[in-house]
């Protein structure tokens, strides 16, 4: 059995809109499901929210988007493993991987923007980085 280590910690903030994920650590045994917090807070009445994989050395790959209204997309390769619930409400929007694979270790940006275009510069982001022990 091999263990996954989960660390999580804050990162970019602008203006008085954020997102954040919480401190701490979390271990995960291969074949786990395990869900990654972010919360957000958008100025916005729309809050567009995406989540990235980024491997070392490589870029971010879009996994998938949420949005307050309307409905966002998953890519087809994290379809089976990975979603995602945008709770208005609570702000929340947290993404959650099943059977987890030693090969889903990387960092994990949660972004927010205000803008539709998944080419547009993400203003806000939080990063949590999984890794395997």
């Amino acid at each position: 059995i091999k263990n996954l280590l989960l660390s999580r910690h804050v990162s970019l903030c602008w203006g008085q809109d954020r997102v954040e994920q919480p401190l701490g650590e979390m271990t995960a045994i291969k074949g786990d499901l395990v869900t990654l917090q972010c919360s957000f807070s958008a100025t916005t009445t729309n809050a567009y929210l995406y989540w990235y994989k980024q491997l070392p050395n490589r870029s971010p790959t879009f996994i998938l988007s949420e949005f307050t209204i309307g409905k966002g997309t998953t890519e087809d390769e994290f379809k089976e493993r990975f979603y995602a619930t945008l709770d208005s409400t609570s702000r929340t929007v947290p993404l959650t991987i099943k059977n987890l694979h030693v090969s889903d270790s990387a960092v994990y940006y949660c972004c927010e923007t205000a803008e539709t275009h998944i080419n547009t510069d993400l203003q806000l982001r939080a990063e949590t980085t999984l890794t395997h022990t």
